[in-house]
């Protein structure tokens, strides 16, 4: 596509979404892309930034601006969302890039209900669809891996991945969030939302991340990610707000990485001082611009709606 084309459509895609967010009460915010202190998650590698002399703890180039718009609610911000620069190691292919475009957003006082319906209203503005379908992890893995995500052992994983070819990588240790996150990559997500944009909701109390856990025998995760044609265009949950939860959430994370033979990284005390009754109970969701914008235009690579990547920057 060329220049001016590429540059009207990201420009239009963007109106639209702000004046999305701005008739629902949403403030448009700006966060640092540097600092100090980053989230750590399981399997996103931050970049480095060396900004004092040698021997001094590193800055962060953020993956997301999470942590400091977290920090945002909590000092009374109310429902918030940016357009984001973020910044992930290694992450290069058709949809991924090492800088891309986060439209990230945080609404206190909702649940996944009031997030699918404004889900459903985002993607008819951007796409044109109409309404989306709910579907659980458990749903879709046994219709289209023939497994079941939130009761499965070792060996029926194992088996699983074995009958749809796959293999771990190496350098991932061999366990059951490996094998589901290899599956949901490989054999469920390039079937969700074909014919209009799913939801996939109710994840394995494992997969959290930082979400908060539903109450019953299964304790599913209050987490969703949102697929259309086959792409992951965005995720999020219902926010846990209690500080000694986050600080679990973080060891977990960083327990997963060394086990990988990554470093940890360090824990984000600023961000773990927000938490707490300060912390407004709600969701928080991001969404990868760039693969909007590049199933708006349908095209296949990222590379289609952007004027600069990685490569040619």
């Amino acid at each position: 596509m060329p220049t001016r084309p590429i540059l009207e459509l990201r420009a239009s895609l963007r109106g639209r979404l702000r004046r999305l967010f701005e008739a629902r009460g949403f403030v448009e915010v700006d966060t640092p892309i540097l600092s100090s202190e980053v989230l750590p998650e399981a399997h996103i590698d931050p970049l480095t930034v060396q900004l004092d002399a040698a021997g001094r703890p590193p800055h962060y180039l953020q993956a997301s601006p999470e942590a400091h718009m977290k920090r945002l609610l909590a000092a009374g911000s109310g429902p918030i969302y940016q357009f984001a620069r973020a910044f992930r190691a290694g992450e290069l292919g058709h949809h991924h890039d090492v800088e891309f475009v986060l439209l990230e957003w945080y609404a206190p006082g909702t649940t996944l209900d009031d997030t699918a319906a404004f889900l459903s209203e985002l993607c008819s503005t951007a796409l044109g669809t109409t309404g989306i379908e709910r579907i659980t992890c458990r749903e879709a893995f046994l219709a289209h891996a023939g497994v079941d995500p939130l009761t499965a052992t070792l060996g029926e994983w194992r088996a699983a991945g074995g009958r749809a070819g796959l293999t771990l990588p190496q350098r991932h240790a061999d366990s059951c969030d490996a094998w589901f996150e290899l599956m949901l990559a490989e054999v469920v997500a390039p079937r969700l939302g074909g014919g209009r944009p799913a939801m996939l909701e109710d994840w394995p109390a494992s997969q959290a991340a930082f979400a908060t856990i539903s109450a019953g025998e299964t304790g599913v995760a209050r987490r969703f990610e949102l697929f259309a044609a086959g792409v992951e265009l965005a995720n999020g949950w219902e926010e846990e707000t209690r500080r000694e939860i986050l600080l679990d959430r973080i060891a977990a994370a960083n327990a997963v990485r060394t086990a990988d033979g990554r470093p940890a990284l360090p824990v984000p005390h600023r961000l773990v001082e927000a938490h707490g009754p300060a912390m407004p109970q709600g969701v928080g969701a991001a969404l990868g611009f760039d693969r909007l914008a590049m199933l708006v235009a349908g095209g296949e690579s990222l590379d289609a709606v952007r004027c600069f990547t990685t490569r040619t920057a």
